[in-house]
């Protein structure tokens, strides 16, 4: 039987944040879920809804993704969008949690652990982002050009949410229409292309090895086999670089985890967060 999930918005660190609270009588422990580059809450509908047998969920998107707010004032650095899911947090009342990041989320897990590391229990990494390096100058000083966001809302348009799509799930038969509506609605609001102009500017790059070495939260580190954005290599450096990390690897899958087999995934974080 579906869970009845809520739509909620709240005002933190000066930028409107929306998220997606799965009712659950079941458990008081919380899971934070947090979604990749140019994604939204709508990728975890399905793993959200299955964890909500355990847990209470949250499911955050993450400025200026989705339905949260696109200010060009916002600094949209890893470090303050963790900072302000900390925040979040912290307005909501919840001090201890398990937090869940796919691909750019991930480095926004690791970054909050960074900040806070005894607030977090344990975290999951779903074929996260990492070791990518800040944008070169010349492109960051291409962010300044007027109408730049015309050129990026242009070259996404190239490929398209379906052309996106493709590259980002190994069975291609599985993407239908709600997918590609689900995918494609961040997208109609124009404001988002400025926002991504800012954030080539502010995105500081992933955590170097240095930084990763110092984190002994336990992770586990889920990966798609045919992941062709992040591929398995990454998992396999970030397994060895973080104290305390294992590595699953999905058979006939690509990047998009949550998507492509939830209910694995979703054994898999239970096995991690709850086990016997």
């Amino acid at each position: 039987m579906p869970v009845t999930v809520s739509s909620q918005y709240l005002r933190v660190n000066n930028i409107d944040i929306y998220y997606e609270e799965y009712a659950s009588a079941n458990s008081k422990e919380t899971i934070v879920l947090l979604h990749g580059f140019l994604s939204s809450s709508f990728s975890f509908r399905k793993l959200g809804q299955l964890l909500s047998n355990h847990f209470h969920v949250i499911s955050v998107d993450l400025p200026p993704f989705g339905k949260s707010g696109k200010s060009t004032k916002f600094h949209y650095s890893y470090k303050n969008i963790a900072t302000t899911v900390l925040q979040l947090l912290q307005q909501l009342k919840i001090y201890e949690y398990y937090l869940v990041g796919h691909s750019m989320g991930g480095q926004i897990v690791l970054n909050m652990i960074l900040q806070r590391p005894n607030q977090i229990k344990k975290a999951v990494l779903l074929s996260s982002s990492g070791y990518m390096k800040r944008l070169k100058t010349s492109y960051i000083l291409l962010s300044y050009i007027p109408l730049f966001d015309k050129y990026i809302k242009h070259h996404l348009n190239k490929t398209g949410v379906l052309g996106n799509l493709h590259q980002v799930v190994y069975d291609k038969k599985m993407i239908d229409d709600v997918m590609i509506n689900g995918y494609a609605e961040p997208f109609l609001d124009n404001r988002i292309f400025k926002s991504l102009c800012k954030m080539i500017r502010n995105r500081e790059g992933d955590l170097s090895s240095e930084q990763l070495q110092t984190i002994s939260t336990p992770c586990l580190l889920i990966w798609g086999e045919f992941d062709k954005i992040v591929p398995i290599k990454v998992g396999k450096r970030l397994v060895n670089d973080l104290q305390n990390a294992q590595l699953v690897i999905f058979k006939n899958i690509g990047h998009l985890v949550p998507e492509e087999t939830p209910m694995r995934t979703y054994d898999e974080i239970k096995k991690f967060i709850l086990p016997i």
